[in-house]
């Protein structure tokens, strides 16, 4: 029987915010789809994170981004937050290493509820969540005064499901990048990995100080 719209819509929700068995199964999905990872890598990678960097990724899903991340940031502090318990939890699995070393931290929350912290970011992820924020610009501005100045924000995303294609990558990727320049940020530049459909990852450096007061790398939220 071929599944109504209702169906698969439901099953589409499920990636942006994961719930019961089928968010697992999601999960697990996210987790393992090839392009996935190497999106995620990618992404990582276009931040220069360094060893003892303090980096905070909003929509961490099921952590393999955060497993990256605290491989590089081995003497920092990498921060994940996630609006989804059944996210958060295959995340843990994933970096039970990291959190017991005191590393990685995960927490539930979200860009519309931002936690408190001690000190500011030097790096930002986000990874195919910022098209699903309500007034991104604003977000994205609310982020900016979490970063030390001359930090960096990478916001990457990946159109999925039918009408997918390199073109609306692309234009997804200049939603993005002006979002970002309405938001505050500086030396924004595009950058682009030939998945398919491809993967733009809008990049931005916060010229100005933070709001928060820099007490150390590791200081905890």
């Amino acid at each position: 029987m071929k599944p109504t719209q209702a169906v698969i819509d439901g099953a589409y929700r499920q990636f942006g915010r994961p719930t019961g068995l089928l968010g697992r199964a999601a999960g697990m999905l996210m987790a393992h789809r090839s392009s996935n990872r190497k999106r995620n890598a990618w992404a990582v990678s276009l931040l220069t994170v360094r060893p003892d960097d303090r980096v905070l990724e909003v929509g961490c899903g099921p952590g393999l981004a955060i497993h990256e991340l605290s491989r590089i940031a081995h003497a920092g502090y990498v921060c994940g937050l996630d609006h989804s318990e059944v996210m958060l939890r295959q995340a843990r699995s994933r970096n039970a290493d990291g959190v017991r070393r005191g590393i990685v931290e995960l927490q539930l929350g979200s860009v519309d509820e931002l936690p408190a912290f001690a000190a500011p970011f030097d790096k930002i992820l986000a990874v195919n969540t910022v098209l699903s924020w309500a007034q991104p610009a604003a977000r994205l501005a609310q982020l900016r005064h979490l970063l030390r100045t001359g930090g960096l924000i990478a916001v990457a995303h990946q159109p999925r499901g039918p009408g997918a294609t390199d073109e609306s990558s692309a234009a997804a990727g200049r939603e993005i990048a002006a979002a970002l320049e309405r938001a505050g940020f500086s030396r924004v530049r595009l950058e682009t990995l030939g998945l398919s459909p491809a993967v733009t990852c809008a990049i931005g450096a916060n010229a100005r100080a933070p709001l928060v007061q820099r007490v150390s790398r590791r200081s905890r939220a």
